[in-house]
Protein backbone atom coordinates (compact mmCIF):
# COMPACT_ATOMS: atom_id res chain seq x y z
CA UNK A 1 0.00 0.00 0.00
CA UNK A 2 1.05 3.33 -0.40
CA UNK A 3 2.11 6.57 2.11
CA UNK A 4 -0.57 8.34 4.27
CA UNK A 5 -2.30 10.53 2.35
CA UNK A 6 -3.19 14.66 3.04
CA UNK A 7 -6.46 14.74 6.15
CA UNK A 8 -9.62 15.54 4.48
CA UNK A 9 -13.03 14.25 5.45
CA UNK A 10 -15.27 11.75 3.53
CA UNK A 11 -18.32 12.76 3.21
CA UNK A 12 -20.71 9.60 2.30
CA UNK A 13 -24.16 10.56 0.52
CA UNK A 14 -25.88 7.61 1.58
CA UNK A 15 -24.51 6.46 4.85
CA UNK A 16 -27.37 4.98 6.05
CA UNK A 17 -27.05 2.38 3.79
CA UNK A 18 -25.32 -1.43 3.38
CA UNK A 19 -22.38 0.01 1.39
CA UNK A 20 -21.50 2.44 4.19
CA UNK A 21 -21.80 -0.09 6.65
CA UNK A 22 -20.45 -3.77 4.89
CA UNK A 23 -17.88 -1.67 2.37
CA UNK A 24 -16.91 1.90 3.06
CA UNK A 25 -16.64 2.47 7.10
CA UNK A 26 -15.25 -0.88 7.61
CA UNK A 27 -12.17 -0.28 4.62
CA UNK A 28 -11.50 3.27 6.28
CA UNK A 29 -11.44 1.60 9.58
CA UNK A 30 -8.78 -1.34 7.90
CA UNK A 31 -6.87 1.72 6.71
CA UNK A 32 -6.64 3.50 10.02
CA UNK A 33 -5.20 0.15 12.06
CA UNK A 34 -2.55 -0.28 9.26
CA UNK A 35 -1.53 3.33 9.88
CA UNK A 36 -2.55 4.50 6.17
CA UNK A 37 -4.74 7.58 7.13
CA UNK A 38 -3.25 10.82 8.80
CA UNK A 39 -4.69 11.89 12.31
CA UNK A 40 -7.92 14.17 11.21
CA UNK A 41 -9.12 12.03 8.79
CA UNK A 42 -12.79 12.76 9.47
CA UNK A 43 -16.00 11.11 8.16
CA UNK A 44 -19.29 12.69 7.60
CA UNK A 45 -22.23 10.58 6.90
CA UNK A 46 -25.35 12.37 4.98
CA UNK A 47 -28.85 10.29 4.31
CA UNK A 48 -32.55 10.87 4.76
CA UNK A 49 -32.53 8.35 8.01
CA UNK A 50 -32.97 10.72 11.31
CA UNK A 51 -29.93 9.03 13.06
CA UNK A 52 -27.89 10.66 15.95
CA UNK A 53 -24.31 10.95 15.90
CA UNK A 54 -23.96 8.05 18.60
CA UNK A 55 -26.77 5.70 16.20
CA UNK A 56 -24.57 5.88 13.16
CA UNK A 57 -21.47 5.25 15.15
CA UNK A 58 -23.26 1.88 16.54
CA UNK A 59 -24.26 0.97 12.76
CA UNK A 60 -20.79 1.40 11.65
CA UNK A 61 -19.25 0.02 14.23
CA UNK A 62 -21.22 -3.42 13.74
CA UNK A 63 -20.16 -3.35 10.24
CA UNK A 64 -16.45 -2.79 11.23
CA UNK A 65 -16.64 -6.04 13.29
CA UNK A 66 -18.81 -8.35 10.90
CA UNK A 67 -16.78 -7.08 7.71
CA UNK A 68 -13.59 -5.48 8.10
CA UNK A 69 -10.50 -6.75 7.26
CA UNK A 70 -8.51 -6.13 10.64
CA UNK A 71 -11.21 -5.95 13.31
CA UNK A 72 -11.75 -4.08 16.54
CA UNK A 73 -10.14 -6.96 18.35
CA UNK A 74 -7.16 -6.93 16.46
CA UNK A 75 -6.69 -3.33 16.16
CA UNK A 76 -7.76 -1.32 19.25
CA UNK A 77 -8.02 2.23 17.24
CA UNK A 78 -11.61 1.83 17.39
CA UNK A 79 -12.11 4.39 20.05
CA UNK A 80 -10.43 6.98 18.51
CA UNK A 81 -11.88 6.38 15.20
CA UNK A 82 -15.34 6.61 15.67
CA UNK A 83 -15.10 9.95 17.61
CA UNK A 84 -14.15 11.28 13.68
CA UNK A 85 -17.40 9.78 12.51
CA UNK A 86 -20.46 12.08 12.45
CA UNK A 87 -23.95 12.25 10.73
CA UNK A 88 -26.34 14.75 9.14
CA UNK A 89 -29.93 13.97 7.66
CA UNK A 90 -30.70 15.54 4.87
CA UNK A 91 -32.76 15.46 1.94
CA UNK A 92 -30.77 14.99 -1.33
CA UNK A 93 -32.66 17.31 -3.65
CA UNK A 94 -32.84 19.85 -0.92
CA UNK A 95 -30.60 22.89 -1.46
CA UNK A 96 -30.78 23.35 2.47
CA UNK A 97 -29.14 20.53 3.06
CA UNK A 98 -26.12 21.33 0.83
CA UNK A 99 -25.58 24.85 2.41
CA UNK A 100 -25.95 23.22 6.06
CA UNK A 101 -23.16 20.75 5.01
CA UNK A 102 -20.74 23.76 3.84
CA UNK A 103 -21.28 25.43 6.89
CA UNK A 104 -20.62 22.51 9.12
CA UNK A 105 -17.37 21.55 6.81
CA UNK A 106 -16.04 25.18 7.43
CA UNK A 107 -16.85 24.93 10.98
CA UNK A 108 -15.44 22.01 11.63
CA UNK A 109 -11.88 22.56 9.56
CA UNK A 110 -11.76 25.68 10.12
CA UNK A 111 -12.41 26.93 6.18
CA UNK A 112 -12.63 25.27 3.20
CA UNK A 113 -10.18 21.94 3.15
CA UNK A 114 -9.72 18.72 1.75
CA UNK A 115 -13.32 17.20 0.86
CA UNK A 116 -13.73 13.41 -0.93
CA UNK A 117 -17.28 13.01 -1.42
CA UNK A 118 -18.70 9.14 -1.97
CA UNK A 119 -22.00 8.57 -4.07
CA UNK A 120 -23.11 5.65 -2.44
CA UNK A 121 -27.25 6.54 -3.31
CA UNK A 122 -28.91 4.84 -6.63
CA UNK A 123 -28.03 6.30 -9.09
CA UNK A 124 -30.93 8.26 -10.77
CA UNK A 125 -29.22 10.41 -7.09
CA UNK A 126 -26.19 11.28 -9.31
CA UNK A 127 -26.79 14.00 -11.07
CA UNK A 128 -29.10 15.88 -8.29
CA UNK A 129 -26.21 15.53 -5.62
CA UNK A 130 -23.78 16.62 -7.97
CA UNK A 131 -25.67 19.84 -9.39
CA UNK A 132 -26.49 20.45 -5.49
CA UNK A 133 -22.52 20.07 -4.85
CA UNK A 134 -21.81 22.60 -7.60
CA UNK A 135 -24.69 25.10 -6.67
CA UNK A 136 -23.38 25.08 -3.26
CA UNK A 137 -19.70 25.81 -4.14
CA UNK A 138 -18.08 22.62 -3.61
CA UNK A 139 -17.35 21.40 -6.95
CA UNK A 140 -14.51 22.43 -9.09
CA UNK A 141 -12.23 25.51 -7.63
CA UNK A 142 -12.45 28.90 -9.34
CA UNK A 143 -9.78 30.97 -9.94
CA UNK A 144 -10.34 33.09 -6.48
CA UNK A 145 -10.19 29.91 -4.76
CA UNK A 146 -7.41 27.78 -6.09
CA UNK A 147 -5.19 28.09 -3.09
CA UNK A 148 -7.98 26.05 -1.15
CA UNK A 149 -7.67 22.17 -0.14
CA UNK A 150 -8.70 19.31 -2.70
CA UNK A 151 -12.41 18.11 -3.75
CA UNK A 152 -12.82 14.86 -5.25
CA UNK A 153 -15.94 12.62 -6.18
CA UNK A 154 -16.44 8.28 -6.02
CA UNK A 155 -19.85 7.67 -8.13
CA UNK A 156 -20.49 4.05 -8.06
CA UNK A 157 -21.25 2.07 -10.86
CA UNK A 158 -23.74 1.38 -12.82
CA UNK A 159 -22.82 4.51 -14.55
CA UNK A 160 -25.79 5.27 -16.91
CA UNK A 161 -27.15 2.01 -18.45
CA UNK A 162 -26.55 2.42 -22.11
CA UNK A 163 -24.49 4.66 -23.83
CA UNK A 164 -26.77 8.03 -24.36
CA UNK A 165 -27.76 8.21 -20.55
CA UNK A 166 -23.65 7.54 -20.09
CA UNK A 167 -22.75 10.49 -21.88
CA UNK A 168 -25.32 12.69 -20.58
CA UNK A 169 -24.27 11.89 -17.07
CA UNK A 170 -20.56 12.55 -18.39
CA UNK A 171 -22.11 15.88 -19.59
CA UNK A 172 -24.11 16.78 -16.45
CA UNK A 173 -21.08 15.99 -14.37
CA UNK A 174 -18.41 18.14 -16.02
CA UNK A 175 -20.67 20.92 -15.34
CA UNK A 176 -19.36 21.19 -11.81
CA UNK A 177 -16.37 19.45 -11.13
CA UNK A 178 -13.27 18.52 -13.86
CA UNK A 179 -12.27 15.02 -15.03
CA UNK A 180 -9.63 14.88 -12.40
CA UNK A 181 -11.41 15.53 -9.65
CA UNK A 182 -14.21 12.20 -10.72
CA UNK A 183 -13.58 8.96 -9.37
CA UNK A 184 -15.33 6.19 -11.14
CA UNK A 185 -15.47 2.94 -9.25
CA UNK A 186 -15.49 -0.37 -10.79
CA UNK A 187 -14.75 -2.60 -8.15
CA UNK A 188 -13.19 -5.48 -9.91
CA UNK A 189 -10.29 -3.21 -10.49
CA UNK A 190 -9.90 -2.83 -7.39
CA UNK A 191 -8.50 -6.12 -6.56
CA UNK A 192 -5.38 -7.20 -5.77
CA UNK A 193 -5.37 -9.76 -7.97
CA UNK A 194 -6.21 -7.14 -11.13
CA UNK A 195 -3.96 -5.09 -10.12
CA UNK A 196 -0.96 -7.99 -10.10
CA UNK A 197 -1.86 -8.63 -14.20
CA UNK A 198 0.23 -5.22 -14.49
CA UNK A 199 2.85 -6.78 -12.91
CA UNK A 200 2.63 -10.26 -14.18
CA UNK A 201 2.86 -8.58 -17.75
CA UNK A 202 4.96 -5.62 -17.67
CA UNK A 203 7.80 -6.61 -14.30
CA UNK A 204 8.81 -10.18 -16.19
CA UNK A 205 10.91 -10.43 -19.36
CA UNK A 206 9.49 -13.98 -20.09
CA UNK A 207 5.83 -13.27 -20.66
CA UNK A 208 5.64 -10.10 -22.69
CA UNK A 209 7.30 -11.43 -25.68
CA UNK A 210 4.61 -13.95 -25.66
CA UNK A 211 1.69 -12.00 -25.42
CA UNK A 212 0.16 -11.36 -28.77
CA UNK A 213 -1.09 -13.32 -31.65
CA UNK A 214 1.97 -15.15 -32.70
CA UNK A 215 1.88 -17.32 -29.16
CA UNK A 216 -1.67 -16.57 -28.02
CA UNK A 217 -4.75 -19.02 -29.43
CA UNK A 218 -7.61 -17.40 -27.42
CA UNK A 219 -8.30 -15.28 -24.26
CA UNK A 220 -10.93 -16.55 -21.72
CA UNK A 221 -12.67 -14.58 -18.80
CA UNK A 222 -14.79 -16.22 -16.58
CA UNK A 223 -16.98 -14.40 -13.96
CA UNK A 224 -19.14 -16.71 -12.37
CA UNK A 225 -21.99 -16.45 -9.56
CA UNK A 226 -23.70 -19.28 -7.80
CA UNK A 227 -26.40 -17.13 -6.39
CA UNK A 228 -29.54 -15.53 -7.66
CA UNK A 229 -30.71 -12.48 -8.18
CA UNK A 230 -31.22 -12.20 -4.03
CA UNK A 231 -32.25 -8.52 -3.31
CA UNK A 232 -31.91 -7.23 -6.60
CA UNK A 233 -34.75 -8.56 -8.78
CA UNK A 234 -36.18 -4.64 -9.17
CA UNK A 235 -32.58 -3.56 -10.96
CA UNK A 236 -31.75 -6.80 -12.21
CA UNK A 237 -35.04 -7.68 -14.65
CA UNK A 238 -34.70 -3.97 -16.39
CA UNK A 239 -30.69 -4.36 -16.71
CA UNK A 240 -29.64 -7.82 -17.40
CA UNK A 241 -26.41 -9.99 -17.29
CA UNK A 242 -24.69 -7.19 -20.08
CA UNK A 243 -25.42 -4.57 -18.32
CA UNK A 244 -24.78 -5.37 -14.99
CA UNK A 245 -21.17 -7.55 -15.55
CA UNK A 246 -19.77 -7.12 -18.99
CA UNK A 247 -20.02 -3.31 -19.84
CA UNK A 248 -18.11 -2.48 -16.41
CA UNK A 249 -16.05 -5.91 -14.98
CA UNK A 250 -15.26 -8.12 -17.78
CA UNK A 251 -14.42 -5.38 -20.66
CA UNK A 252 -11.94 -3.80 -17.58
CA UNK A 253 -10.64 -6.97 -17.55
CA UNK A 254 -10.53 -7.46 -21.13
CA UNK A 255 -8.45 -4.08 -21.72
CA UNK A 256 -5.51 -4.77 -19.20
CA UNK A 257 -5.18 -7.99 -20.52
CA UNK A 258 -5.11 -6.47 -24.49
CA UNK A 259 -3.48 -3.28 -23.22
CA UNK A 260 0.00 -2.24 -24.37
CA UNK A 261 2.79 -1.40 -22.40
CA UNK A 262 2.22 1.87 -20.99
CA UNK A 263 5.66 4.72 -20.64
CA UNK A 264 4.77 5.33 -17.02
CA UNK A 265 2.46 3.88 -14.02
CA UNK A 266 0.68 6.88 -14.25
CA UNK A 267 -3.22 7.21 -14.44
CA UNK A 268 -3.28 8.58 -17.83
CA UNK A 269 -1.09 6.99 -19.38
CA UNK A 270 -2.60 3.71 -18.05
CA UNK A 271 -6.07 4.67 -19.65
CA UNK A 272 -5.20 6.02 -22.76
CA UNK A 273 -3.63 1.94 -23.65
CA UNK A 274 -6.96 0.74 -22.04
CA UNK A 275 -8.82 2.88 -24.01
CA UNK A 276 -7.04 2.30 -27.38
CA UNK A 277 -8.30 -1.36 -27.12
CA UNK A 278 -11.48 -0.94 -26.63
CA UNK A 279 -11.28 1.74 -29.44
CA UNK A 280 -9.57 -1.49 -31.57
CA UNK A 281 -12.63 -4.19 -30.55
CA UNK A 282 -14.36 -5.31 -33.31
CA UNK A 283 -18.08 -3.98 -34.20
CA UNK A 284 -18.91 -7.52 -35.36
CA UNK A 285 -19.76 -9.74 -32.01
CA UNK A 286 -21.02 -13.58 -31.60
CA UNK A 287 -23.16 -13.84 -29.05
CA UNK A 288 -25.11 -16.21 -26.68
CA UNK A 289 -27.86 -15.28 -23.82
CA UNK A 290 -29.48 -17.53 -21.66
CA UNK A 291 -32.10 -17.72 -18.73
CA UNK A 292 -31.26 -19.76 -15.72
CA UNK A 293 -34.56 -21.95 -14.81
CA UNK A 294 -36.69 -20.71 -12.27
CA UNK A 295 -35.46 -17.37 -12.65
CA UNK A 296 -38.73 -15.95 -13.76
CA UNK A 297 -40.42 -17.37 -10.37
CA UNK A 298 -38.27 -15.11 -8.14
CA UNK A 299 -39.87 -12.61 -6.20
CA UNK A 300 -39.94 -9.52 -8.17
CA UNK A 301 -39.56 -11.46 -11.23
CA UNK A 302 -42.11 -10.93 -14.03
CA UNK A 303 -43.28 -14.47 -15.74
CA UNK A 304 -42.74 -13.80 -18.84
CA UNK A 305 -38.91 -11.81 -18.70
CA UNK A 306 -36.54 -12.77 -21.16
CA UNK A 307 -33.91 -10.82 -19.40
CA UNK A 308 -30.59 -12.85 -19.70
CA UNK A 309 -28.81 -13.72 -16.66
CA UNK A 310 -26.31 -15.41 -18.22
CA UNK A 311 -24.27 -14.29 -21.41
CA UNK A 312 -20.97 -15.27 -23.87
CA UNK A 313 -19.50 -13.30 -26.37
CA UNK A 314 -16.91 -13.83 -28.99
CA UNK A 315 -15.00 -10.74 -29.16
CA UNK A 316 -11.90 -9.83 -31.77
CA UNK A 317 -8.85 -6.54 -31.20
CA UNK A 318 -8.29 -5.58 -34.82
CA UNK A 319 -4.66 -4.30 -33.95
CA UNK A 320 -0.96 -5.21 -34.46
CA UNK A 321 -1.40 -7.17 -31.40
CA UNK A 322 -4.36 -9.35 -31.47
CA UNK A 323 -5.62 -9.30 -35.30
CA UNK A 324 -7.46 -12.78 -35.26
CA UNK A 325 -6.83 -13.63 -31.46
CA UNK A 326 -10.79 -14.55 -30.08
CA UNK A 327 -11.58 -13.22 -26.62
CA UNK A 328 -14.32 -14.83 -25.22
CA UNK A 329 -16.05 -13.12 -22.20
CA UNK A 330 -18.69 -15.08 -19.97
CA UNK A 331 -20.23 -14.37 -17.12
CA UNK A 332 -23.79 -16.05 -15.30
CA UNK A 333 -25.51 -16.40 -12.08
CA UNK A 334 -26.61 -19.94 -10.49
CA UNK A 335 -23.60 -21.35 -12.14
CA UNK A 336 -21.32 -24.34 -10.79
CA UNK A 337 -19.03 -22.19 -8.84
CA UNK A 338 -18.42 -18.78 -8.05
CA UNK A 339 -15.06 -17.83 -9.79
CA UNK A 340 -13.35 -14.65 -11.31
CA UNK A 341 -10.35 -16.16 -13.92
CA UNK A 342 -8.58 -15.11 -16.81
CA UNK A 343 -7.02 -18.18 -19.11
CA UNK A 344 -4.34 -16.86 -21.64
CA UNK A 345 -4.49 -20.54 -23.97
CA UNK A 346 -1.22 -20.77 -26.32
CA UNK A 347 -1.38 -22.04 -29.18
CA UNK A 348 -0.10 -25.93 -29.71
CA UNK A 349 3.16 -26.63 -30.37
CA UNK A 350 4.01 -26.91 -34.65
CA UNK A 351 5.41 -30.42 -34.52
CA UNK A 352 4.71 -33.19 -32.29
CA UNK A 353 7.82 -35.15 -32.20
CA UNK A 354 6.95 -37.47 -28.36
CA UNK A 355 4.87 -40.42 -28.79
CA UNK A 356 0.98 -40.40 -27.39
CA UNK A 357 -1.64 -42.62 -27.75
CA UNK A 358 -3.82 -42.67 -30.72
CA UNK A 359 -6.79 -40.50 -30.95
CA UNK A 360 -4.81 -38.05 -27.82
CA UNK A 361 -3.23 -34.79 -28.51
CA UNK A 362 -0.86 -32.19 -25.87
CA UNK A 363 -2.43 -30.10 -24.48
CA UNK A 364 -1.35 -26.10 -24.93
CA UNK A 365 0.04 -24.27 -21.95
CA UNK A 366 -1.90 -22.08 -20.21
CA UNK A 367 -1.99 -19.01 -17.89
CA UNK A 368 -4.91 -18.71 -15.57
CA UNK A 369 -4.86 -15.51 -13.31
CA UNK A 370 -7.33 -16.54 -10.60
CA UNK A 371 -8.86 -13.39 -9.52
CA UNK A 372 -11.18 -14.99 -6.46
CA UNK A 373 -11.67 -17.21 -4.79
CA UNK A 374 -8.46 -19.04 -4.91
CA UNK A 375 -6.21 -15.88 -6.06
CA UNK A 376 -2.93 -16.79 -7.52
CA UNK A 377 -1.59 -17.68 -10.38
CA UNK A 378 -1.37 -21.36 -12.44
CA UNK A 379 1.00 -21.96 -14.77
CA UNK A 380 -0.05 -25.59 -17.13
CA UNK A 381 3.10 -27.32 -19.26
CA UNK A 382 3.91 -30.47 -20.07
CA UNK A 383 6.63 -32.27 -18.41
CA UNK A 384 7.91 -36.22 -18.93
CA UNK A 385 6.45 -39.12 -16.81
CA UNK A 386 8.82 -40.70 -14.66
CA UNK A 387 9.82 -44.22 -16.36
CA UNK A 388 10.74 -45.50 -19.60
CA UNK A 389 10.15 -43.90 -22.63
CA UNK A 390 9.18 -40.47 -23.71
CA UNK A 391 5.94 -39.91 -22.71
CA UNK A 392 4.24 -36.73 -21.11
CA UNK A 393 1.41 -35.22 -18.94
CA UNK A 394 0.41 -31.75 -17.72
CA UNK A 395 1.37 -30.34 -14.41
CA UNK A 396 0.06 -27.33 -12.95
CA UNK A 397 3.01 -24.72 -11.69
CA UNK A 398 1.01 -22.56 -8.75
CA UNK A 399 1.25 -19.37 -7.02
CA UNK A 400 -1.19 -18.39 -4.30
CA UNK A 401 -1.23 -15.41 -2.30
CA UNK A 402 -2.47 -17.08 1.06
CA UNK A 403 0.23 -19.31 1.21
CA UNK A 404 3.23 -17.03 0.42
CA UNK A 405 2.12 -13.77 1.64
CA UNK A 406 0.35 -15.11 4.86
CA UNK A 407 -3.92 -15.22 5.13
CA UNK A 408 -5.78 -11.71 5.62
CA UNK A 409 -3.57 -9.94 3.89
CA UNK A 410 -4.81 -8.62 0.50
CA UNK A 411 -6.34 -5.57 0.70
CA UNK A 412 -10.37 -5.24 0.20
CA UNK A 413 -10.85 -3.52 -2.98
CA UNK A 414 -12.32 -0.05 -1.43
CA UNK A 415 -9.04 0.10 0.84
CA UNK A 416 -7.35 0.81 -2.12
CA UNK A 417 -9.81 2.87 -3.77
CA UNK A 418 -10.62 5.05 -1.35
CA UNK A 419 -6.93 5.58 -0.27
CA UNK A 420 -6.29 5.93 -4.17
CA UNK A 421 -8.62 8.96 -4.12
CA UNK A 422 -7.63 10.37 -1.27
CA UNK A 423 -4.12 10.65 -2.95
CA UNK A 424 -5.07 11.72 -6.38
CA UNK A 425 -4.33 8.99 -8.59
CA UNK A 426 -7.10 7.95 -10.72
CA UNK A 427 -5.31 4.88 -12.02
CA UNK A 428 -7.69 2.25 -10.93
CA UNK A 429 -10.97 4.23 -11.78
CA UNK A 430 -12.35 4.90 -15.44
CA UNK A 431 -11.98 7.72 -17.61
CA UNK A 432 -15.41 9.54 -19.37
CA UNK A 433 -14.09 8.18 -22.58
CA UNK A 434 -13.45 4.48 -21.66
CA UNK A 435 -17.06 4.38 -19.88
CA UNK A 436 -18.47 5.63 -22.68
CA UNK A 437 -16.47 3.30 -25.39
CA UNK A 438 -17.27 0.18 -23.09
CA UNK A 439 -21.32 1.16 -23.65
CA UNK A 440 -20.59 1.45 -27.39
CA UNK A 441 -19.64 -2.48 -27.42
CA UNK A 442 -22.48 -3.52 -25.05
CA UNK A 443 -24.90 -1.13 -26.70
CA UNK A 444 -25.23 -2.88 -30.15
CA UNK A 445 -25.39 -6.15 -28.87
CA UNK A 446 -28.68 -5.77 -26.55
CA UNK A 447 -30.43 -3.30 -28.95
CA UNK A 448 -30.10 -6.90 -31.29
CA UNK A 449 -31.09 -8.84 -28.60
CA UNK A 450 -34.03 -6.87 -27.53
CA UNK A 451 -34.95 -6.38 -31.29
CA UNK A 452 -35.60 -9.99 -31.55
CA UNK A 453 -38.03 -9.45 -28.33
CA UNK A 454 -36.55 -12.75 -26.71
CA UNK A 455 -36.83 -15.23 -29.37
CA UNK A 456 -32.67 -15.92 -29.17
CA UNK A 457 -32.78 -16.43 -25.37
CA UNK A 458 -32.25 -20.02 -24.47
CA UNK A 459 -32.21 -21.77 -20.88
CA UNK A 460 -29.83 -23.37 -18.70
CA UNK A 461 -29.99 -25.58 -15.61
CA UNK A 462 -29.11 -24.15 -12.01
CA UNK A 463 -25.68 -25.53 -10.83
CA UNK A 464 -24.22 -25.93 -14.47
CA UNK A 465 -21.72 -23.82 -16.43
CA UNK A 466 -24.64 -22.72 -18.57
CA UNK A 467 -26.47 -23.32 -22.02
CA UNK A 468 -24.63 -25.69 -24.76
CA UNK A 469 -25.04 -22.91 -26.85
CA UNK A 470 -21.96 -21.49 -24.92
CA UNK A 471 -19.97 -24.38 -25.51
CA UNK A 472 -20.99 -24.61 -29.20
CA UNK A 473 -19.64 -20.69 -29.28
CA UNK A 474 -16.13 -21.62 -28.30
CA UNK A 475 -15.90 -25.02 -30.05
CA UNK A 476 -14.29 -24.00 -33.08
CA UNK A 477 -10.68 -25.37 -33.83
CA UNK A 478 -11.22 -27.71 -30.51
CA UNK A 479 -11.51 -25.35 -27.86
CA UNK A 480 -13.37 -25.12 -24.51
CA UNK A 481 -14.17 -23.65 -21.51
CA UNK A 482 -11.19 -23.91 -19.04
CA UNK A 483 -12.87 -23.46 -16.03
CA UNK A 484 -15.43 -26.32 -16.88
CA UNK A 485 -12.93 -28.83 -16.81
Amino acid sequence: MKNKPEPCTVIIFGASGDLTRRKLVPALHSLSCEGLLPEGTKVLGIARSSLTDDEFRERTYEGVESYARLKPNVCNLWPNFRNNITYMPGIYDDKDTYTRLKKRLMESDGGLKNYLFYLATPPNLYPIIIEQLGIAGLGRKTADRKNEGWRRVIIEKPFGNDLKSAEELNGRIHEYFDENQIYRIDHYLGKETVQNILTLRFANAIFEPLWNRNYVDHVQITVGETVGVEHRAGYYDKAGVLRDMFQNHLVQLMSLIAMEPPSRYEADALRDEKVKVLQAVRKEVESVRAQYSGYRKEEGIKPDSVTPTYAALELFIDNWRWRGVPFYLRSGKMLAAKISEIAIQFKKVPHLMFPIPEGEDLSPNTLSLCIQPDEGIHLNFQTKKPGAGMMTRPVDMKFNYAQDFGDNVLPEAYERFLLDAMQGDASLFTRADGIELAWSIIDPIIETWERDKGKGLVFYKQGSWGPKEADMLIAENGRSWLSDL
